[in-house]
């Protein structure tokens, strides 16, 4: 597919859910009228930070933090060609137009420049497109310290207070994506607030010397972990342990022993509780 029947498509699909929202506001509106009514304008007319994308991640994902001063549906193609090849929408599990958006990047390879453009479309059916642009992935990382509650390494969720709108465990908003090293992805419980846990066996009994934790939060300010407290097999806690805030994770030194470990929230702003990541570094007892 040549590059200008590949803007045309894009182009279509914006203009349809363009045209799905003044559908929306105006029932008895005519496909001519609805068209007629489009505006294309600059994407940096409502920006509220630079477009960068950042967080690349060992697992091949990135995001592009926006924020807009209005309400918009936010799309973003890219692709190693200026012809693009990918599109993905906001992750944002409420849908609809907002102000803070996170597309996710997906199958990015290291060292390797792509080329996007961010495009929405707000309540009026006003559309807003940016240029054309490019970043460069950083160079493959190679992990020195592994997580002893991730699955690739044996571990296994024993249970969880509830996964967002009672998805699998390996849903988009599940537990096991607190486990995959990665920061753009998050497991959010389903309304748990204060009640929220998770319940995880390693792979083999171990010494755990430190305790990583990550809250996720939401843009209303819900969603954020404040406290949390970690119980052992033996049914020894440990915390609570402050979270001081949800933009990096935070590390805690410990010292104990343990084959299972759960994982309470003792404070938090309510509503969809989680995590970005959990992590525990030791080694296995007998090593």
């Amino acid at each position: 597919m040549n590059r200008k029947r590949y803007e045309m498509i894009v182009t279509m699909v914006l203009i349809w859910l363009a045209i799905g929202l003044l559908a929306a506001a105006q029932p008895e509106t005519d496909l001519e009228k609805a068209l007629e009514a489009i505006e294309f304008r600059p994407i940096e007319d409502i920006l509220e930070t630079d477009l960068i994308v950042s967080h690349f991640a060992s697992d091949g994902t990135a995001t592009l933090p926006i924020e807009t001063r209005i309400p918009v549906a936010c799309t973003l193609v890219y692709g190693t060609t200026p012809e693009f090849g990918k599109l993905t929408l906001d992750q944002d599990m409420a849908g609809g137009t907002h102000t803070t958006h996170n597309p996710l990047l997906t199958d990015l390879e290291p060292e390797t420049t792509y080329y996007y453009r961010v495009q929405g479309v707000d309540d009026a059916g006003t559309i807003y497109v940016s240029q054309t642009m490019t970043f460069t992935t950083p160079p493959q990382e190679e992990s020195t310290v592994e997580n002893l509650l991730s699955p690739e390494l044996g571990a296994q969720i024993l249970g969880v207070s509830s996964n967002w709108n009672r998805q699998p465990n390996d849903g988009s908003f599940g537990i096991l994506n607190a486990f995959d090293g990665s920061p753009n992805t998050a497991w959010s419980s389903n309304g748990d607030g204060n009640d929220a846990w998770v319940e995880i066996q390693l792979a083999q009994r171990s010494r755990i010397q430190q305790v990583e934790f990550w809250t996720r939060s939401m843009s209303d300010g819900t969603a954020q972990i404040f406290e949390f407290t970690v119980t052992t097999d033996s049914g020894e806690t440990y915390g609570p342990f402050t979270l001081p805030d949800p933009d990096q994770p935070y590390v805690f030194e410990v010292e104990f022993e343990a084959e299972t470990l759960r994982f309470d929230v003792t404070d938090s702003s309510g509503g969809n509780v989680g995590a970005v990541e959990i992590a525990v570094y030791g080694e296995p007892v007998g090593e």
